[in-house]
């Protein structure tokens, strides 16, 4: 009995190891303490022998912005045990130089919590970058027969790029989106070689000057910059795409851009190219973009047409059911779906008689950000109880009003459901909605109607304030007496 026991004391931990083994591994990999301007910080998680299914946003660290994400997979077998590893790594590039603090934070990852006690960042000079071939930045055989060569002539190669700011529109309505991009275009013929520099502190500063103060801002938040082949004016391109955004203004005022400016590193080349030697040399060349305008211009007149929104919108709608009896409620949904400010759309308008009774919509917004426009829906539920028989048409009761921009006139969104309500009224129950039935109402027909004098009422009162004036008396004078 005993070795039984054993036995299976022996399987039971036996298990317990496989599967603890077999178990997730979730763990959070801040980067260095300290790094250079020019280098990125990172936060990666990592999950082992499962797939990273779900996480939280990675945490913003003051002082920094979030470039672009990378992930990883791997698969080992060690002595015949086969383990995988999946990786999500964040990279953070700092504005500028001095020293940060990232709080500690804690992410939620494939449904479990995990903690990070975060650090401290000091960020210093940018780190000098050096050519595997030449690391002090010299010939290697420059001194090889005892003698140096002569020094070597960088020349500076013309750039076939430009900087570009554009705009979907030149002119839009009050409340209408323009789409704004600033990206750098480089010829696929181009020849000088260019690198971005600093862009991290050099987009705040950018966006400063950038975003106008008249206006709503929808930021897509490029997150990576990647090209993308583009072709202006038959001519192909690679487009660096760095900031764009979805603008609507607030007032009759233009939406103003400024000239803005990009640092990038520009090699200049070797005139003499050696085999061994350094034939690049790192300069610095400042892109321009030119001003713009976006011009606005006033709705049509409407009575509402301070309170409506623009944009090109649809109606999408559903109802648990379209037949039901007086007092019994219903919920109704209505999705207000399309292209423009998604954020600002503005509650439905209600129609309130005796017929039905709605309560305050629960909202929701799903706003979709991509391909240069911003989309999405907004969705109103409404819960309403109807208080008369009859058939009634719901957009009687529920409608949304706004300017298209597609043809440029004010449209309507209203139901086309039809609800057929049977039953009895509920005009007369208002009393008991209102928690006033039972009672003093039920007791009507039971009490006579037949008028009492109040002079019997009075004598109690005094028959009973004289007894209370006795027992006071009483009381004093047995107290008197002790």
């Amino acid at each position: 009995m005993i070795y039984i026991k054993s036995g299976l004391l022996f399987l039971v931990s036996l298990i317990f190891l496989t599967l603890s083994a077999e178990a997730q591994n979730i763990t959070i990999t801040t980067g260095p303490e300290e790094i250079g301007l020019n280098e990125a910080f990172t936060i990666t998680l990592s999950v082992k022998n499962e797939r990273l299914s779900a996480y939280d946003g990675f945490p913003e660290i003051k002082g920094f912005l979030k470039r672009g994400t990378s992930s990883s997979t791997s698969t080992n077998m060690i002595n015949g045990q086969i383990s995988t590893s999946q990786s999500i790594t964040q990279n953070y590039v700092a504005q500028r130089e001095g020293t940060y603090k990232l709080e500690a934070f804690t992410m939620t990852i494939n449904g479990e919590e995990i903690s990070s006690p975060g650090k401290t960042i000091r960020v210093g000079p940018p780190k000098q970058r050096r050519n595997a071939l030449d690391p002090f930045g010299s010939d290697p055989f420059e001194d090889l027969f005892g003698r140096r060569s002569a020094p070597q002539e960088f020349v500076d190669v013309e750039e076939d790029a430009f900087l570009a700011l554009t705009t979907s529109k030149d002119e839009i309505y009050l409340g209408e989106g323009v789409t704004v991009t600033l990206a750098l275009y480089v010829a696929e013929s181009n020849r000088a070689q260019l690198q971005f520099y600093d862009l991290g502190s050099q987009l705040a500063d950018i966006l400063k000057k950038l975003r106008p103060e008249n206006s709503w801002e929808e930021n897509f938040n490029i997150e990576s910059i990647s090209r993308v082949p583009v072709t202006l004016n038959g001519k192909r391109y690679q487009q660096y795409k760095i900031y764009q955004a979805a603008f609507y203004p607030l007032n009759l005022e233009p939406i103003e851009f400024p000239k803005l400016g990009l640092k990038l590193i520009k090699y200049k080349e070797a005139k003499r190219p050696s085999f061994f030697g350094r034939n690049t040399k790192e300069d610095y060349k400042t892109f321009y973009t030119k001003a713009k305008t976006v011009k606005v211009k006033d709705l049509p007149p409407h009575p509402l047409k301070d309170k409506v929104s623009v944009g090109d919108y649809q109606l999408e709608e559903t109802i648990d059911k379209k037949e039901m009896n007086a007092g019994e409620g219903f919920n109704y949904v209505m999705s207000v779906s399309g292209e423009g400010n998604i954020s600002g759309i503005a509650n439905p308008m209600l129609t309130k008689d005796k017929n039905f009774e709605f309560y305050d919509p629960n909202v929701q917004a799903q706003i979709n950000r991509r391909g240069g426009k911003v989309t999405g829906e907004k969705t109103f539920d409404y819960f309403a109880v109807p208080q008369e028989p009859g058939t009634f048409e719901l957009g009687d009761y529920i409608s949304w009003i706004f300017f298209n921009t597609r043809t440029e006139k004010y449209d309507t969104l209203k139901s086309n459901i039809v609800l057929n309500i049977t039953g009895e009224s509920l005009k007369n129950d208002f009393i008991s909605s209102n928690g006033l039935s039972g009672g003093i109402y039920n007791q009507i027909t039971d009490k006579s109607n037949k008028l009492q004098s109040r002079t019997k009422f009075d004598m109690v009162k005094i028959i009973a304030n004289g007894m209370i004036v006795l027992m006071l008396l009483l009381t004093g004078w047995l107290v008197f007496k002790k």
